[in-house]
């Protein structure tokens, strides 16, 4: 069994779909905590890391033989609890920042919160660092987008999402940093390719759990 640890509802038929076109038959066992993203926002991630530990405990109890953070927010904290949990624990968007820096030297990442700018962008230049390949990370807060999200106007959100990659141009590789961005690739029309990270995050994450 596959735990999930989520901030947002949203993510669970998401990684639902996922598992049922690439992973069928794949157990899954989702864990909702959107109170997680709240504080890490007010306070910092480093001050919910006993609240992450404590669900991956819980996950782990229920059985789960890896465990995948789908916030990007809180990611760092939950893989950092990896070598204590037991169990693989990973974080959704590592595939993708690798994938970004194998594509070229000139990253853009595109949240619709602020506080997913900075962990995404370290996360990336970890990546470079790596793969000894240099890196130049710009971020963007896609206007308007959380607002969007927060009232549940989807379309929208989306909409932003993909119109901000769209007015991206000197890049080698478009990051959005939260999962559930992921809708605006297929959008885009920007030439510079366009990274999400749920099916590669996934893809990672039925991996460990077979290997552990």
């Amino acid at each position: 069994m596959l735990a999930l640890l989520h901030t947002s509802p949203v993510h669970v038929p998401v990684f639902d779909a996922l598992r049922d076109e690439a992973h069928p038959g794949l157990e899954l066992r989702h864990f909702v905590d959107e109170g997680l993203l709240e504080r890490a926002r007010a306070t910092g991630p480093d001050a919910v890391a006993a609240d992450v530990r404590a669900a991956v405990d819980r996950a782990v109890d229920g059985g789960a033989r890896a465990v995948l953070c789908t916030c990007s927010t809180i990611g760092a904290v939950a893989e950092a609890y990896g070598a204590e949990a037991g169990v693989p624990v990973l974080r959704v968007d590592r595939p993708m920042a690798a994938a970004a820096v194998a594509a070229g030297s000139r990253v853009v990442v595109l949240a619709a919160l602020a506080s997913t700018l900075g962990p995404t962008a370290d996360l990336i230049e970890e990546e470079a660092r790596g793969a000894a390949r240099p890196v130049t990370v710009r971020t963007v807060l896609v206007d308007g987008a959380w607002a969007c999200f927060e009232a549940g106007d989807g379309e929208r959100y989306v909409r932003l999402v993909a119109e901000a990659a769209d007015a991206v141009t000197d890049a080698d590789a478009i990051v959005l940093a939260q999962a559930s961005m992921a809708p605006a690739r297929e959008l885009a029309t920007t030439s510079v390719p366009v990274l999400a990270s749920p099916r590669p995050g996934l893809t990672a994450a039925v991996e460990a759990a077979r290997v552990a």
